[in-house]
């Protein structure tokens, strides 16, 4: 079997924190000619997406270990090694060229069974798209071939591990938005708010922003337009907040277009997951970001600082979001003066842009294809490498 018809597997699952920039690289290699496979879990086995559509999909068994009991860690345990020996016998069958891991639990037993084939073991690559190093990603770093960076700064790296930074990769409609440009809300005229809670919406956004949306002013409610995602539970009483208030609201449980709802937005509320922190910067919105409270490690507080601390956003802790706080925010920002200078939404979007790496899933395409091309497939070989260089 030829070097290109020798697939690329790719193991994620779970969110689409993890999903959305493996559905990236997928779409990347296809371009270049490679062949794709994907492993997951029973939970992302219907996830639809032109790129994995033209490849192999495969569902293995196994679950995470972190936050149960002992008894739910014993079955995680189980699941693994069941998930873990079935892709053993997969990788074997597909004689692959490499295996790349997204992080979560779904991405272990493929790495694990990579790791374990000695001569006719395929590279092996993670990528960590947080600003902290998951536990899964923790647990596999020392081991694999290279790590895969999000942030150059990212927390909680083991020492040694042959790593680069390459950006998360974001899917190609929402790569394109790139250089596209922000305009401000033109005074007295329409003003975009687009409300973002996560792949499976956000309870808080519910309660919190149709409130705080009430509390403004009757001119600026007039001129409001807001786009919400809402846990189906609770579409029809934000609906129905939104109607009271006077405002024109759409409302769903998940959006396909994200790319053009970004694209019109002039501002974003939205959670701090990997996949919508590096959304934000490639299409250039300002945004207010909301943290997960007890997101594993405190990652998504972590990525929301990253975009914060450049100016490109606003943290509001849960704690602190509250209807009257995040009014007043909103009230400020929509009633700024009309140059674009002195515009903080205009001043945010620019610096959220100036972050934005469109081309990461062509950087992280470009490592993975390098090492399968090395010429030393020894793992202690390919550790010792140099980088593999730029891509213009």
């Amino acid at each position: 079997m030829s070097a290109a018809q020798r697939p690329i597997v790719i193991a994620a699952g779970g969110t689409g924190g993890h999903l959305f920039p493996a559905e990236a690289l997928a779409a990347e290699l296809l371009a270049r000619g490679e062949t794709v496979a994907l492993m997951t879990d029973a939970r992302s086995a219907a996830f639809e997406s032109p790129a994995f559509a033209r490849a192999e999909r495969f569902v293995l068994a196994g679950s995470g270990l972190a936050g149960h009991g002992l008894l739910g860690k014993l079955k995680g345990a189980v699941g693994l090694a069941m998930g873990s020996v079935s892709a053993w016998k997969l990788l074997r069958r597909l004689n692959a060229q490499a295996v790349v891991g997204f992080g979560g639990y779904p991405s272990v037993p493929p790495l694990l069974a990579a790791l374990a084939m000695g001569r006719r073991r395929p590279v092996t690559v993670i990528h960590e798209q947080n600003a902290v190093l998951g536990r899964a990603n923790r647990l596999l770093a020392p081991r694999v071939d290279a790590l895969a960076l999000s942030f150059a700064d990212t927390a909680k790296v083991p020492a040694g591990t042959q790593k680069r930074v390459v950006g998360n990769p974001v899917r190609p409609a929402l790569a394109e938005l790139a250089g596209q440009g922000y305009l401000p809300p033109a005074p007295d005229g329409v003003i975009r708010l687009l409300v973002l809670g996560g792949s499976l919406g956000a309870r808080v956004f519910a309660d919190v922003v149709p409130d705080a949306v009430a509390r403004l002013d009757s001119g600026l409610r007039q001129r409001l337009v807001v786009t919400q995602q809402c846990r189906p539970e609770d579409l029809e009483r934000v609906r129905a907040a939104y109607d009271s208030a006077g405002v024109a609201a759409e409302l769903a449980r998940f959006f396909p277009d994200v790319a053009t709802r970004l694209a019109m937005a002039h501002l974003v509320v939205a959670r701090a997951g990997a996949s919508t922190v590096a959304e934000l910067a490639c299409a250039g919105r300002p945004s207010v970001l909301v943290p997960l409270p007890g997101a594993i490690d405190n990652h998504q507080l972590g990525n929301a600082r990253a975009l914060a601390d450049f100016g490109g956003a606003w943290l509001m802790p849960q704690g602190e979001f509250t209807a009257e706080s995040l009014s007043v925010r909103l009230a400020g920002l929509f009633n700024a003066p009309a140059t674009y200078h002195d515009v903080p939404l205009a001043s945010a979007a620019e610096a959220a842009a100036t972050l934005g790496q469109p081309r990461a899933a062509r950087a992280l395409a470009d490592m993975v294809q390098w090492l399968t091309r090395a010429p030393a497939l020894a793992a202690e070989r390919r550790r010792a490498m140099a980088p593999p260089p730029e891509n213009d």
